[in-house]
Protein backbone atom coordinates (compact mmCIF):
# COMPACT_ATOMS: atom_id res chain seq x y z
CA UNK A 1 0.00 0.00 0.00
CA UNK A 2 1.01 3.65 -0.24
CA UNK A 3 1.57 3.92 3.49
CA UNK A 4 4.07 1.00 3.36
CA UNK A 5 1.82 -1.44 5.21
CA UNK A 6 0.24 -4.64 3.94
CA UNK A 7 -3.49 -5.17 3.75
CA UNK A 8 -3.23 -8.38 5.74
CA UNK A 9 -1.13 -9.55 8.66
CA UNK A 10 1.89 -11.76 7.88
CA UNK A 11 0.27 -15.11 8.78
CA UNK A 12 -2.82 -14.33 6.67
CA UNK A 13 -0.68 -13.13 3.73
CA UNK A 14 1.46 -16.28 3.96
CA UNK A 15 -1.62 -18.50 4.02
CA UNK A 16 -3.08 -16.67 0.99
CA UNK A 17 0.23 -17.04 -0.89
CA UNK A 18 0.36 -20.78 -0.18
CA UNK A 19 -3.20 -21.25 -1.39
CA UNK A 20 -2.41 -19.43 -4.63
CA UNK A 21 0.70 -21.56 -5.22
CA UNK A 22 -1.28 -24.77 -4.64
CA UNK A 23 -3.99 -23.55 -7.04
CA UNK A 24 -1.28 -23.02 -9.69
CA UNK A 25 -0.16 -26.64 -9.19
CA UNK A 26 3.19 -25.76 -7.65
CA UNK A 27 4.82 -27.88 -4.98
CA UNK A 28 4.48 -26.12 -1.63
CA UNK A 29 6.19 -27.50 1.44
CA UNK A 30 3.89 -27.72 4.45
CA UNK A 31 4.36 -25.32 7.34
CA UNK A 32 5.70 -26.90 10.49
CA UNK A 33 5.00 -25.14 13.75
CA UNK A 34 7.97 -25.33 16.11
CA UNK A 35 8.17 -24.14 19.71
CA UNK A 36 9.94 -20.88 20.51
CA UNK A 37 13.73 -21.29 20.24
CA UNK A 38 13.39 -24.25 17.87
CA UNK A 39 13.22 -24.72 14.11
CA UNK A 40 12.37 -27.55 11.69
CA UNK A 41 15.12 -28.71 9.30
CA UNK A 42 14.04 -28.90 5.65
CA UNK A 43 16.25 -31.92 4.99
CA UNK A 44 15.82 -34.26 7.98
CA UNK A 45 12.40 -32.85 9.00
CA UNK A 46 13.43 -32.81 12.70
CA UNK A 47 12.65 -29.95 15.08
CA UNK A 48 15.89 -28.85 16.76
CA UNK A 49 16.95 -26.00 19.09
CA UNK A 50 18.56 -22.90 17.59
CA UNK A 51 21.96 -23.99 18.96
CA UNK A 52 22.07 -26.72 16.26
CA UNK A 53 21.79 -24.22 13.40
CA UNK A 54 24.33 -22.05 11.58
CA UNK A 55 23.73 -18.31 11.40
CA UNK A 56 22.61 -16.78 8.10
CA UNK A 57 22.32 -13.00 8.04
CA UNK A 58 20.34 -12.98 4.79
CA UNK A 59 17.60 -15.32 6.05
CA UNK A 60 14.52 -13.74 7.60
CA UNK A 61 14.92 -15.72 10.83
CA UNK A 62 18.69 -15.27 10.92
CA UNK A 63 19.31 -19.03 10.74
CA UNK A 64 20.16 -21.46 7.95
CA UNK A 65 17.45 -23.58 6.30
CA UNK A 66 19.19 -26.86 7.26
CA UNK A 67 20.66 -27.97 10.61
CA UNK A 68 24.43 -28.30 11.12
CA UNK A 69 24.60 -32.10 10.65
CA UNK A 70 22.57 -31.96 7.41
CA UNK A 71 24.72 -29.10 6.07
CA UNK A 72 27.88 -31.10 6.86
CA UNK A 73 26.59 -34.13 4.91
CA UNK A 74 25.62 -31.97 1.94
CA UNK A 75 28.95 -30.11 2.05
CA UNK A 76 30.94 -33.37 1.90
CA UNK A 77 28.87 -34.63 -1.02
CA UNK A 78 29.18 -31.29 -2.84
CA UNK A 79 32.97 -31.23 -2.26
CA UNK A 80 33.41 -34.71 -3.78
CA UNK A 81 31.28 -33.80 -6.80
CA UNK A 82 32.93 -30.40 -7.34
CA UNK A 83 36.54 -31.47 -6.74
CA UNK A 84 36.69 -35.00 -8.15
CA UNK A 85 33.48 -35.46 -10.17
CA UNK A 86 32.41 -38.41 -8.03
CA UNK A 87 29.60 -39.22 -5.65
CA UNK A 88 29.83 -40.64 -2.14
CA UNK A 89 28.73 -44.00 -3.57
CA UNK A 90 31.68 -43.93 -6.00
CA UNK A 91 34.08 -43.19 -3.13
CA UNK A 92 32.55 -45.92 -0.97
CA UNK A 93 32.93 -48.37 -3.86
CA UNK A 94 36.63 -47.49 -4.15
CA UNK A 95 37.08 -47.98 -0.41
CA UNK A 96 35.36 -51.38 -0.62
CA UNK A 97 37.64 -52.44 -3.50
CA UNK A 98 40.65 -51.57 -1.29
CA UNK A 99 39.30 -53.58 1.61
CA UNK A 100 38.57 -50.41 3.58
CA UNK A 101 42.22 -49.69 4.37
CA UNK A 102 44.83 -47.23 3.12
CA UNK A 103 46.72 -48.50 0.05
CA UNK A 104 50.05 -47.24 1.41
CA UNK A 105 49.95 -47.64 5.19
CA UNK A 106 47.81 -50.84 5.14
CA UNK A 107 46.64 -50.32 8.76
CA UNK A 108 44.49 -47.19 8.91
CA UNK A 109 41.04 -46.80 7.35
CA UNK A 110 40.91 -45.13 3.94
CA UNK A 111 38.86 -41.95 4.09
CA UNK A 112 40.55 -39.24 1.97
CA UNK A 113 40.44 -39.18 -1.83
CA UNK A 114 43.91 -38.91 -3.39
CA UNK A 115 44.29 -37.27 -6.79
CA UNK A 116 47.00 -35.99 -9.12
CA UNK A 117 47.28 -32.21 -8.79
CA UNK A 118 48.27 -31.72 -12.43
CA UNK A 119 45.73 -33.94 -14.21
CA UNK A 120 43.05 -34.05 -11.50
CA UNK A 121 42.72 -37.84 -11.94
CA UNK A 122 41.69 -39.76 -8.82
CA UNK A 123 44.32 -42.36 -7.84
CA UNK A 124 42.71 -43.97 -4.81
CA UNK A 125 41.52 -43.45 -1.25
CA UNK A 126 44.15 -43.09 1.49
CA UNK A 127 44.39 -42.32 5.19
CA UNK A 128 44.88 -38.68 6.17
CA UNK A 129 48.61 -38.98 6.89
CA UNK A 130 49.51 -40.69 3.60
CA UNK A 131 47.37 -38.32 1.55
CA UNK A 132 48.93 -35.30 3.25
CA UNK A 133 52.47 -36.69 2.87
CA UNK A 134 52.02 -37.16 -0.88
CA UNK A 135 50.69 -33.61 -1.16
CA UNK A 136 53.60 -32.20 0.87
CA UNK A 137 56.05 -34.02 -1.42
CA UNK A 138 54.44 -32.21 -4.34
CA UNK A 139 53.34 -35.44 -6.10
CA UNK A 140 57.00 -35.86 -7.15
CA UNK A 141 58.20 -39.50 -7.43
CA UNK A 142 61.89 -38.45 -7.28
CA UNK A 143 61.32 -36.72 -3.95
CA UNK A 144 59.49 -39.81 -2.69
CA UNK A 145 62.44 -42.01 -3.74
CA UNK A 146 64.83 -39.75 -1.83
CA UNK A 147 62.58 -40.03 1.22
CA UNK A 148 62.65 -43.83 0.97
CA UNK A 149 66.43 -43.78 0.54
CA UNK A 150 66.75 -41.54 3.59
CA UNK A 151 64.52 -43.80 5.67
CA UNK A 152 66.54 -46.86 4.64
CA UNK A 153 69.72 -45.16 5.83
CA UNK A 154 71.24 -44.37 2.46
CA UNK A 155 72.02 -40.73 3.02
CA UNK A 156 72.51 -38.55 0.01
CA UNK A 157 75.07 -35.97 1.08
CA UNK A 158 76.31 -34.20 -2.01
CA UNK A 159 79.48 -32.09 -1.99
CA UNK A 160 79.33 -28.61 -3.41
CA UNK A 161 81.84 -28.38 -6.29
CA UNK A 162 80.76 -25.00 -7.67
CA UNK A 163 77.76 -22.78 -7.23
CA UNK A 164 74.72 -24.96 -8.07
CA UNK A 165 76.91 -27.98 -8.97
CA UNK A 166 76.95 -30.97 -6.63
CA UNK A 167 78.92 -34.23 -6.70
CA UNK A 168 77.53 -37.37 -5.14
CA UNK A 169 79.80 -39.33 -2.82
CA UNK A 170 80.91 -42.70 -4.19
Amino acid sequence: MRDGLQCYCRPCAAEYHQQRQIAKGKNVRPRVEAPVGHKCCRRCKEIKPHSEWDRNKRASGGLSTRCKPCRAVESRAHHLKRSYGMTEADRDEMVAEQGGICLIYKKRPAIHVDHCHTTGKVRGVLCFNCNTAIGKLGDDPDTARRVVSYLEGNLWNPTLVAQGVYRQPS
